[in-house]
């Protein structure tokens, strides 16, 4: 078998088709949750904890000659800086991601176990005495 001609079997195959579509949509969906938590959530939280805005939070590491206020200000100087408010706004988005992806699985597994437990179906009912009759004279006349 040619190298191509596995390669367009393996490529074609449903299960790497699968996980493209799932590596597509998931690429989609972190652009909504990140939506979500910068412009719904981080906003939210910044009013009921007195107008902070989170993303802008960090600490100036060691000394510079130079005090930012801003983290675009120390980013442009080159200021070395911890930026824990960007950390919590990344540790809220998995969060929240890791909390969607549970639902789905939760709901897949609720699926695949309703469709485990349908009912098989019934057994055919025993023959009546008058069936069971019938045959014995049918297995008669085929033995003569």
């Amino acid at each position: 078998m040619s190298f191509f001609k596995e390669f367009k079997e393996f490529a074609t195959r449903g299960n790497v088709i699968d996980l493209a579509v799932g590596v597509i949509i998931g690429g989609a969906f972190q652009k909504i949750v990140n939506s979500l938590v910068e412009n719904i959530f981080m906003p939210i939280l910044g009013m009921v904890t007195g107008k902070i805005d989170f993303k802008e939070k960090f600490v100036q590491l060691g000394s510079s000659d130079t005090p930012v206020t801003t983290l675009a200000q120390a980013k442009e100087k080159g200021v070395t800086v911890l930026a824990y408010g960007a950390f919590i706004q990344t540790i809220i988005e998995f969060i929240l991601i890791a909390f969607c992806i549970f639902l789905v699985v939760k709901f897949i597994n609720t699926m695949r176990k309703k469709k485990e437990e349908a009912p098989a179906p019934a057994a055919p009912p025993a023959p009546t005495t008058q069936e069971k009759l019938l045959m014995e004279i049918r297995d008669a006349l085929k033995n003569k």
